[in-house]
């Protein structure tokens, strides 16, 4: 009688039994989760802190003044929806709406229409020209907008753009460049070189190449860099507060310090004052909810690059 040994199985076959943590990393782990439980409650609480925020702008903007003073922290009884029409209209929030949208589609259209050739031969070209030019765009990103006041002002004084809403668009395209060309350079540098030589060896120029098929394939970075510049001009206030004088002008930012004022002298009537802030803010919240992962994604993505 014979007896048959079976085959060994390969190393690459043979089954492996994960190894029963030691006590040694267990602690490790518990060491590791103890260090981020602070970092971890911190963002619970400003999260939290943000929300409770939130809900109390929204709850206060549909109260009297009166129930604002005297209930706080209660639900409004009566739901006042006047005080949004008070805002819009006697506040001035109307027009510094329309005129704040306006000014950020087009200044953060014309950014990135801008910014995107430029990033692309800088990240496309590399050579000591190219790196000089990163260099001033960085430069760029390290001033402070309160530094470039006095000298802008002088600057759009002698060319008549003062209170001008065509001024203000031209400020926050020049001011936002550094910042877009920073941000895009580093997507348009990861694409695959052999897309370029393919089109080279097709006969499609220079120009058509960038259009037809490197913009599209960094249209992360794009979306990105036109919702974050759009964030940036819907809150700003500095530029706006220096170069716009007349009501008729004034962006969001603007017509809320002005409602302020005027609540000052004529009788503060706070739930139209909440009302005001509830439409300078809603709208970005809204586009950040809406496109958040997005950001989150292209930045994320552009980091890696």
């Amino acid at each position: 009688m014979t007896t048959t040994i079976a085959p060994e199985k390969p190393e690459a076959y043979q089954e492996t039994v994960p190894e029963a943590p030691t006590r040694s990393s267990r602690r490790r782990r518990l060491v590791i989760a103890l260090g981020q439980l602070p970092g971890t409650v911190a963002v619970w609480l400003f999260t939290g802190f943000c929300l409770f925020a939130f809900a109390y702008m929204i709850t206060s903007s549909l109260k009297s003044s009166r129930d604002i003073l005297e209930r706080p922290w209660s639900l409004p009884t009566t739901p006042r929806f006047d005080n949004w029409a008070t805002a819009w209209n006697d506040g001035g929030f109307g027009p510094a709406f329309v005129n704040s949208l306006a000014l950020v589609v087009a200044a953060s259209a014309v950014t990135v229409l801008i910014a995107g050739p430029a990033a692309y031969v800088l990240g496309r070209r590399p050579g000591r020209l190219s790196d000089g030019l990163n260099l001033y765009f960085v430069l760029g990103l390290g001033i402070p907008i309160q530094v470039m006041v006095l000298p802008l002002y002088a600057l759009m004084n002698s060319l008549g753009l003062i209170n001008s809403l065509f001024g203000l668009f031209a400020l926050y395209v020049v001011v936002s460049l550094p910042f877009t060309v920073f941000l895009l350079t580093s997507f348009f540098a990861s694409l695959p070189a052999e897309l370029e030589e393919a089109a080279a060896l097709d006969g499609v120029s220079a120009a058509m190449t960038f259009w037809r098929i490197m913009l599209p394939l960094a249209r992360g970075g794009l979306v990105t860099a036109t919702l974050l510049n759009a964030m940036g001009i819907w809150n700003e206030t500095l530029l706006a507060l220096m170069f716009i004088q007349t009501n008729d002008r004034f962006t969001l930012p603007l017509a809320l310090l002005n409602y302020f004022q005027q609540q000052q002298f004529t009788g503060a009537d706070f739930g139209a004052l909440f009302a005001g802030v509830s439409i300078s803010i809603l709208p970005m919240i809204g586009l950040y909810a809406w496109l958040g992962r997005r950001i989150t994604e292209g930045l994320t993505m552009g980091a890696g690059k």
